[in-house]
């Protein structure tokens, strides 16, 4: 048995909620699995239709931080069958005491400290005392390296996707409809914070405005970066270019992809927080869309430079535009449609999940 110790899972939404939910299923197809998550009111139905057990730990987050590290460790001592732990976050291992197998997953935004500092210390005290560290792209594991994490103890896996289902008639409809029939279409689907960089692509759907009336840049998500976004939408004059959607199904998300041209992230290093890898951009692969993805974070392993889209310097606007319109101009997204595809299918879970076999 191995036990997932998370505090990102569903039906809590969130790109490390899908990966530890994807690893998860993954991993329950050929061990037993217990999951020790933290509460969610709305989880009842989720967690009586899998086929392993699932354990929430309520409470406010300092005494939950104790309370789970402590039904953990009773857990282990009291079953003898367990092969290893495996977590979503150091701290999530910070309070485990066993000497079996750890394997802690990183990310980047949650190791990037001053090295020296008192969580750069926290940090290296609980991964350099486990057995790996899994990282989600070749920028995290040397953005790790720098933070003075033991390298013989880095391996890199890159995040996993479930394969795409087949869209019915009527949510490819409904999603054509929300798009008026526009083109060419942009899309980002990520959080509203400064990292991502929705700004830059306003400013940019400004000028592409000129070459392309009938544009259209689709923006799902929400976050705090929010109403400056809508704010500046409003002040270039683009109300009729910009669709905002939050709180979609997941379904609807897929449809919006399928029927958009180009997917446009192309996020900058902001403060401590940068892209450790991206899997919006597989997600988009498996649609067909090539992505312009930035080149400060780990996007070089989820975006295969001029082949599956391009990566761009993130602070710049006129690199972001040039980028789109190469892009955009002929219809030359559709060169990258087969190549995306087939990218993507690396990155479904039954191929990932390979890669941990080799450790666990």
């Amino acid at each position: 048995m191995y036990l997932i110790v998370t505090r990102s899972f569903p039906p809590e939404a969130g790109g490390m909620q899908n990966l530890m939910w994807g690893l998860t299923n993954a991993i329950s197809k050929h061990y037993m699995v217990k999951v020790f998550a933290d509460h969610n009111d709305n989880s009842k139905s989720l967690d009586e239709n899998v086929s392993y057990s699932i354990e929430r730990i309520g409470g406010p987050k300092l005494i939950r931080k104790y309370r789970k590290a402590y039904l953990i460790n009773d857990f282990i001592k009291n079953n003898k069958n367990i092969k290893g732990v495996i977590a979503d976050h150091w701290k999530s291992l910070e309070l485990i005491k066993t000497n079996k197998k750890k394997i802690c997953l990183i990310h980047s935004k949650e190791i990037n400290h001053r090295k020296g500092s008192l969580l750069n210390k926290r940090v290296l005290n609980v991964l350099n005392n486990i057995d790996y560290v899994v990282s989600n792209s070749k920028f995290t594991k040397n953005l790790a390296i720098n933070s003075g994490i033991d390298v013989k103890k880095i391996i890199v896996i890159n995040p996993g996707v479930e394969p795409s289902k087949e869209l019915s008639k009527e949510i490819l409809f409904e999603a054509e409809d929300m798009l008026q029939h526009k083109n060419p279409r942009l899309i980002t689907v990520s959080r509203l914070e400064k990292r991502k960089n929705h700004e830059k692509i306003i400013m940019s759907l400004r000028n592409l405005k000129q070459l392309y009336p009938n544009i259209i840049y689709t923006c799902i998500g929400y976050g705090e970066e929010e109403e400056n976004i809508k704010k500046l939408v409003k002040e270039l004059n683009l109300e009729n270019q910009v669709l905002f959607l939050k709180n979609i199904s997941q379904e609807l998300k897929n449809a919006l992809l399928a029927k958009s041209n180009l997917f446009v992230m192309p996020s900058v290093i902001y403060k401590k927080s940068v892209e450790g890898f991206g899997i919006a951009y597989i997600e988009a692969a498996q649609y067909g869309l090539p992505s312009i993805g930035g080149k400060d974070g780990g996007e070089a392993d989820a975006i295969k430079n001029n082949e599956t889209g391009i990566i761009c310097d993130g602070n710049s606007l006129d690199e972001i535009y040039s980028s789109i319109d190469l892009i955009l101009k002929n219809n030359s997204y559709k060169n990258f449609i087969n190549k995306t595809k087939e990218f993507a299918k690396k990155f479904e879970w039954d191929n990932i999940i390979k890669q941990y076999f080799k450790i666990l």
